[in-house]
């Protein structure tokens, strides 16, 4: 949950261009960490602020579950080092963060910013998946076309993240108030590229649902999930579309990004299961 809050007031710094709130990394004004209260002083400042206390709250939660994951010396080691991960990305997390202040948020370094926060997001998802399941191998619970199936479904997530990610720095919400965008890119082409993206994941979608519907009741359950996650997700984003990007929809968009990216990945995980395999690896590997 953690990481997916971090997108969300990630996202409410960029819809509010307040990138550039705090003037310098790692302080917030020269000599002080926190905003230094003026008459005349906007909302930004508070709304960087804000978020990089975030990222302070997560960083000390991704170390508690780092500590907490190693001090249990029965658990697979894969696990423990797991569990490192998203302690490392948040503090990756925050020197891109300050790069982007930095360089003035230049588009690559924002566009970045929010992809390895994904990234997090799905890594985080992995490492609950196995801590709350055990360190037993696990095995094949579908047939081989149907984890082909879900495995080309987590490969196209990443181009249709990732072009939702350059749209919305084409548009007007990219997070600068003069420029009102920050990829040279049209805009309208890039939606129609991503929107094309969202219609070769949803193909697939409704391939496996369809594919599985007397197959497995697990991953049933997490395709139904998966499948709820996006049709919101695609209705925020026609919906934004055709209403000129309202600031609340955009934001919306943005988490429902973070919640897909989770979904997906917990349906990807829902291919195996500790125990026996139901169906053998092609070549009898398991």
């Amino acid at each position: 949950m953690g990481q997916i809050l971090i997108v969300a007031t990630g996202g409410a710094v960029r819809l509010t261009a307040s990138g550039l709130g705090c003037s310098t990394w790692p302080q917030c004004e020269p000599g002080s960490f926190t905003p230094e209260f003026r008459e005349a002083l906007s909302l930004h400042p508070y709304v960087e602020f804000g978020n990089r206390l975030v990222a302070v709250l997560l960083a000390l939660v991704a170390l508690v579950v780092a500590v907490r994951v190693w001090r249990e010396r029965d658990r697979a080691r894969s696990l423990r080092i797991l569990a490192l991960v998203p302690l490392a990305g948040v503090l990756a997390q925050a020197v891109i963060g300050g790069l982007s202040v930095l360089a003035s948020l230049h588009a690559a370094v924002v566009g970045s910013h929010m992809l390895v926060s994904l990234a997090l997001v799905a890594a985080s998802t992995v490492l609950l998946e196995r801590y709350t399941g055990g360190d037993a191998p696990r095995r094949p619970v579908v047939r081989p076309g149907l984890r082909a199936l879900a495995r080309a479904l987590a490969l196209v997530s990443v181009p249709v993240l990732t072009l939702g990610v350059v749209t919305t720095g084409a548009g007007p919400h990219s997070g600068d108030e003069e420029l009102g965008y920050r990829f040279a890119v049209d805009p309208f082409l890039m939606a129609r590229v991503h929107s094309a993206a969202v219609w070769v994941f949803v193909a697939l979608l409704v391939a496996l649902l369809v594919a599985n519907r007397r197959g497995s009741v697990r991953l049933q359950r997490r395709l139904a999930l998966l499948a709820l996650a996006t049709g919101a997700q695609a209705l925020i984003g026609y919906i934004q579309l055709f209403t000129g990007l309202p600031e609340v929809l955009v934001g919306a968009h943005v988490l429902g990004a973070a919640l897909l990216t989770a979904a997906t990945t917990y349906t990807y995980l829902g291919l195996r299961s500790p125990g026996p395999p139901a169906f053998p690896e092609v070549g009898g590997r398991a």
